[in-house]
């Protein structure tokens, strides 16, 4: 059944309010997400996008804000600085929404789609045929690019915990030093005030 003007206009304006992002972390919830941009902007809706290729992978959802302009103030805020989600700073990309991302769009007014089976002498079989292999070329290549980039994200946090790690150690041998009054017993060895320390 097509959707009326009025119908198809109120779904474009609810994609010009709405914000496509993308490697959220399998952990991230409906809540989490409100939480995290609700300093921001006002979020009216939130709805996860499955992957079918692999689950395991990070998911995208499309969330809706009041206005137009809320939705480009995200991008543009996610743009400058990292997307902070329970405390830890995550790659997540933002976009606007482009039309074909709606699972539930209305069929646009005017527009009528056809379809055949093609027979193996059509000359469109080819093309469809080509078309099949490009799009299955194009799914390898994006699961070998999105398993490189979880490779390079769980080395990102490796490094930073060992980062983390090490400062802690260093905080506990200073506090050690300052504790059991050896900075002070080397200050007056050296005849130095522990305040110029």
């Amino acid at each position: 059944m097509a959707a009326s003007a009025e119908e198809y206009a109120a779904f474009e304006e609810r994609v010009r309010r709405t914000v496509y992002m993308d490697n959220l972390s399998p952990q991230v919830t409906e809540n989490v997400l409100k939480a995290a941009l609700d300093q921001f902007v006002n979020v009216v809706n939130v709805q996860f996008i499955p992957n079918y290729i692999n689950p395991s992978l990070p998911r995208a959802a499309l969330v809706e804000m009041e206005t137009p302009n809320q939705a480009s103030a995200i991008i543009t805020e996610m743009a400058d600085s990292p997307f902070m989600v329970l405390g830890m700073p995550r790659p997540v990309r933002a976009c606007a929404a482009e039309v074909e991302m709606f699972d539930s769009r209305p069929k646009k007014p005017g527009r009528k789609i056809t379809y055949k089976w093609l027979d193996p002498e059509d000359p469109d079989f080819e093309v469809a045929r080509k078309m099949e292999v490009l799009t299955g070329k194009h799914a390898a290549e994006t699961e070998f690019l999105l398993n490189h980039q979880l490779k390079e994200e769980e080395n990102l946090a490796n490094q930073q915990l060992e980062t983390l790690k090490a400062h802690y150690k260093k905080y506990e041998l200073i506090d050690g030093v300052l504790s059991d009054n050896t900075a002070k017993k080397l200050a007056d060895r050296y005849r130095t005030r522990l305040s110029d320390a």
